[in-house]
């Protein structure tokens, strides 16, 4: 690999390097380098790899590269000196693909003058060694749980219906950027904790309606379609799971897996027994690939005479209750999710970028095993803390600021969702600190509240209207009047392999839901926006914050600030 372009912006805290690489004939050669310009990056995806002697090899490279989970800048500038991706080397002609972050700590001080062969061998050989060590430590999306507790869940289903049901994973065609991953339908992974693109479950309530053909270990009351392999394909992609292929069974979890294109047989010949048939059904206007749309014409195509009936209700209520299994990956999302806001705070200065933040937040989820962020990171300085879903990440962090940071990685498929405002210079202004204490106590009281039975909606001693209430009778606005009007979004939302995990949130709290609790205020004539949120898992005596060890008071953060000033710049 050849390093065509590196940068480090001259700011007080030395941000990670961002790093260009291109395929040469003989990619096993990096080189010190910058490159003027100022440029936006789409998401990259990092990786090294051994050198190779032919263009098959190369070819092959690139497709496995678009498959690592690495680096996310989603169109943010990576640094004020850097260019984007998207060129050519005119020395080769090959394109730029890819992006990497390293630890700054590789860097060695005397990178002109000094820089001799041996001092360039031995940083690359140790970028290498990182790099590699990185891909081999999260080259999975997902991490399976035990084909026991999907066979649990299935089973469950199963018995809430009266008719066969039957759930569609993501073809691998939903996004047709050269940067996609694939990540699975949440369902269908919920169900079978199968990630690959191309398959379908079928569920039968009773095993002696699907005694199809004699099939050897018929009847049964599930099947796993799997598309065919393709020799072709997996040249580019990889290998796959085929529905052919010896110990499928015990790959899959499943007793029984069939080629996809039995599927529409099988389902006529239910249709012999069964008049309902139940699906994930796309609402009034499905945002996005039509996922649910296509699908859900392709069964009715299947099924004329049928009726399709909505599963979604049932199947996310199971989603709700978390299992030890969960919870556990989980809490490993939370605990890195925890490290890169500590991060933030030791690294926090005016002068820096929204981006500059986000960018060391993300690559330390991804050090610790994080596939993708949980969702588009919020780091909003200034007006932008008042935008409750600010994303363009563009702005300057300046002195007398506040930051609201709500940022959290993905692990093993499960999300986190964190939240926490900080003084840009490292201390609140009163005003400041006044605003962020009564959102504090807000939290605190409908932390309280949270145990089984409680209401997140509703009336009346419900966690959203313990929050309204509280913020409506601490503080004023600079009109002298109540703050609530400057509460506008809701205080929960249920978490898991969805950041916003779907259900009725009017539902009361049972033991294993884990939800956000997540007041805040937003004055956008003062500039000033302050939220604080945690995850919290409902026990069978009360709650657990899951997010308890990164510290919420304004005292706690002031201090971890200050400590990171009177220390050298953190390095990841």
């Amino acid at each position: 690999m050849r390093q065509i372009g590196a940068c480090w912006p001259g700011n007080p805290v030395e941000p990670l390097p961002r790093i260009y690489y291109v395929l040469g004939p003989n990619f096993a050669k990096a080189t010190d380098g910058g490159v003027a310009g100022r440029g936006f990056l789409r998401r990259p995806e990092n990786g090294l790899a051994p050198p190779a002697t032919s263009a098959a090899k190369a070819a092959h490279f690139r497709s496995r590269m678009a498959r690592l989970p690495f680096g996310w800048a989603q169109g943010k500038r990576a640094c004020p000196d850097a260019r984007g991706e998207q060129r050519n080397d005119k020395r080769n002609g090959l394109r730029v693909f890819a992006e990497g972050y390293f630890p700054v700590s590789w860097r060695a001080k005397n990178m002109t003058s000094r820089n001799s062969r041996m001092g360039r061998s031995r940083r690359v050989g140790i970028a290498l060694l990182v790099a590699l060590a990185c891909v081999a430590g999260i080259a999975q999306a997902r991490f399976r749980q035990p084909s026991e507790e999907y066979q649990a869940r299935r089973a469950k289903l199963r018995a809430a219906v009266d008719g066969p049901v039957v759930i569609f994973g993501y073809t691998g065609h939903e996004d047709a950027s050269e940067v996609a991953l694939f990540f699975q339908e949440p369902h269908f992974y919920y169900l079978t904790g199968h990630d690959e693109p191309g398959a379908a479950l079928l569920l039968v309530p009773d095993p002696s309606a699907l005694n199809l053909g004699g099939r050897p270990g018929s009847p049964f009351n599930e099947i796993l379609y799997l598309q065919p392999r393709d020799p072709k394909e997996e040249v580019w992609e990889g290998p796959k799971i085929g529905p052919d292929d010896p110990g499928v069974e015990e790959k899959t979890g499943f007793a029984h897996v069939e080629p996809f294109a039995k599927l529409k047989s099988d389902l006529a010949e239910l249709t012999k027994t069964y008049k309902n048939f139940y699906t994930l059904l796309p609402p009034k206007e499905e945002e996005g690939y039509p996922h649910l749309t296509n699908w859900s014409n392709w069964l009715h195509d299947a099924l004329p005479q049928s009726n399709v009936k909505e599963i979604a209700l049932a199947l996310d209520a199971m989603r709700q209750v978390k299992s030890a299994g969960e919870l556990v990956l989980m809490q490993k999302a939370i605990d890195a999710s925890i490290d890169a806001h500590f991060d933030a705070m030791k690294t926090m200065r005016p002068g820096l970028f929204e981006y500059q933040i986000a960018a060391r937040m993300k690559q330390i989820h991804e050090w610790a095993g994080c596939a993708r962020e949980a969702y588009a990171p919020i780091v909003g300085t200034g007006f932008d803390s008042t935008v409750l879903h600010y994303s363009a990440l563009d702005g300057e962090i300046k002195d007398g600021d506040v930051v609201v940071i709500d940022v959290g990685g993905e692990y093993g498929g499960y999300a986190a969702d964190i939240t926490r405002t900080l003084p840009a210079s490292g201390k609140f202004t009163p005003r400041q600190r006044e605003i962020y204490d009564i959102v504090l106590g807000a939290q605190n009281a409908a932390l309280a509240a949270v145990k089984p039975g409680a209401l997140l909606y509703g009336p009346k001693g419900s966690l959203q209207q313990i929050v309204t209430d509280y913020i409506n009778a601490h503080g004023k606005d600079k009109e002298g009047r109540p703050l609530g009007r400057y509460y506008p979004h809701g205080v929960s939302h249920h978490l898991g392999l969805d950041v916003h995990d779907p259900g009725d949130r009017t539902r009361p709290l049972e033991p294993g839901m884990v939800v956000t609790v997540e007041p805040g205020i937003y004055i956008p004539e003062e500039n000033l926006g302050v939220r604080i949120e945690d995850d919290v898992l409902v026990t069978k005596d009360g709650y657990q914050i899951l997010t308890a060890r990164l510290p919420r008071t304004a005292d706690e953060i002031e201090k971890i600030m200050a400590a990171a000033r009177t220390r050298p710049s953190p390095q990841p």
